[in-house]
């Protein structure tokens, strides 16, 4: 014998889409708040490292377009270390102090030339770290200065392909 459910309780979803916006954002499959304030944090150290990277690199080099590319990429990562530690205090959290590995490797090549070429693949670690996470953003305004983050590594390191470019 099978039992038919009555009308009423077959139309009764099991979970109501009005409550969806409630759920944890790890079970909606969006980065938990652990995982994105370890995230902001790694962003954080290794802009930090770009910063200074960029600034001594740019007082070391001759004047002209060296300089002003690193002084120029100088000015993003310290825009984004402000902005990366702004939406780690509004969660919360205390910005890391810390400056990431990559300022003493980068400032360990002494000829300018290939100091520029690691820090494009630095860049482009950035710009693999953004594509894998702003799928799993779910803020709105965070993912959108993430994704203009992307966007200005990206131009950054066309800016310094350019430049390395033989002419």
């Amino acid at each position: 014998m099978t039992h038919e459910p009555d009308d009423e309780t077959a139309r009764e979803p099991s979970s109501p889409a009005c409550s969806m916006h409630e759920a944890d954002d790890a079970y909606m499959g969006y980065a938990g708040k652990e995982e994105l304030l370890g995230f902001l944090t790694e962003l954080l150290e290794a802009e930090r490292a770009g910063a200074r990277v960029t600034l001594e690199t740019a007082r070391m080099a001759p004047s002209g377009s060296v300089a002003d590319l690193m002084r120029a990429i100088q000015h993003d990562e310290a825009r984004w270390c402000g902005m990366l530690s702004r939406h780690l205090k509004e969660r919360g959290a205390t910005p890391s102090p810390k400056v990431g590995p990559f300022y003493e490797k980068a400032m360990a090549i002494a000829d300018l030339g290939e100091r520029i070429v690691f820090l494009n693949r630095g860049q482009g670690w950035v710009v693999r770290k953004l594509r894998e996470m702003l799928p799993r953003v779910r803020d709105d305004r965070l993912h959108a200065e993430l994704a203009e983050m992307l966007r200005s590594h990206e131009d950054n390191i066309a800016r310094a392909n350019a430049l390395a470019a033989p002419r």
